[in-house]
């Protein structure tokens, strides 16, 4: 439990290093330029389709009438804008993960071991073929898992816990392959991932939970926040970053000092010279 706290707290602190700081604007630009083209070129018809669908449907249709009749007609314009952002949502966030782990989680691991494990060796057990082929792969499994689950947000108490546990286990899959990839070697990797799967997996939630906070952007801002999406999905898109980065330097911290330790509790065999040899 000390090392968890310890390691959260530097991760904390570490974000608001310059160099940190200055990587978070990188998946900002490529994520924030895929966004925007996608509005460009497909917002106008991805509304339309989803508002004549919407209106096709009977049950929907006299909801809206209904609330209609008691002046709430701008929710009728802004429903469609709604069920956009919902799905455009979750790939935004798998998006960003992914350009975390791809363009800041090696610079963020030879920061942390630069400055706090300078001594500790490169075994390097895992290959960026390695690492691109494990996050897609947990990242495609994650998203079939969000789809499946999404009957069971509609029950108040599961909405709370089923997202924050499939982003947790995304997370903890992704970062803690990465951030062990260039010291660990496989053997080792595969060792502590096992050793310290309860751990790595309670940061993982907890990360989950943290990448919820971008959430609020939307639910504070209203309609506003629909009628100026590119605005919020812009900052949207730095938040989720930012608890990305964080979430990269937490593993890195609490993975790289395992790691230290668990070779420190390794048997020191010592090569016997024969006489004569």
């Amino acid at each position: 439990m000390n090392s968890l706290i310890d390691s959260f707290w530097r991760a904390a602190a570490y974000c608001l290093h310059p160099r940190v700081i200055g990587l978070s604007l990188l998946p900002l630009l490529i994520c924030g330029v895929l966004a925007f083209g996608f509005m460009f070129f497909f917002w106008e018809g991805a509304i339309a389709s989803v508002r004549a669908t919407l209106e096709s449907w009977l049950l929907v249709e006299s909801l809206l009438r209904w609330l209609d009749s008691f002046g709430l007609q701008s929710f009728r314009s802004v429903l469609a804008n709604i069920v956009v952002l919902a799905g455009v949502l979750p790939v935004v966030i798998l998006l960003s993960l992914l350009l975390v782990a791809l363009c800041m989680t090696p610079a963020i691991v030879r920061l942390v071991a630069e400055r706090r494990f300078p001594l500790l060796e490169k075994k390097r057990g895992g290959t960026l073929a390695q690492s691109v082929a494990a996050s897609l792969g947990a990242t495609l499994l994650a998203l079939v898992l969000i789809v499946l689950s999404m009957p069971l947000w509609l029950v108040p108490p599961l909405v709370m816990v089923l997202p924050p546990l499939i982003w947790g286990w995304l997370t903890y899959r992704v970062f803690g392959f990465d951030v062990l990839a260039e010291h660990a070697s496989a053997d080792e990797r595969r060792a502590l991932l096992k050793a310290h799967r309860v751990p790595l997996l309670t940061m993982g939630v907890m990360c989950g939970y943290l990448g919820a906070v971008p959430s609020l952007v939307w639910a504070v801002s209203g309609v506003a926040g629909v009628i100026f999406a590119p605005l919020t999905v812009l900052v949207a898109i730095w938040l989720y970053t930012l608890v990305f980065a964080f979430s990269t330097a937490w593993f890195t911290h609490y993975a790289l000092a395992a790691l230290q330790a668990q070779r420190a509790g390794e048997p020191v065999v010592i090569s016997e010279v024969l006489p004569g040899a």
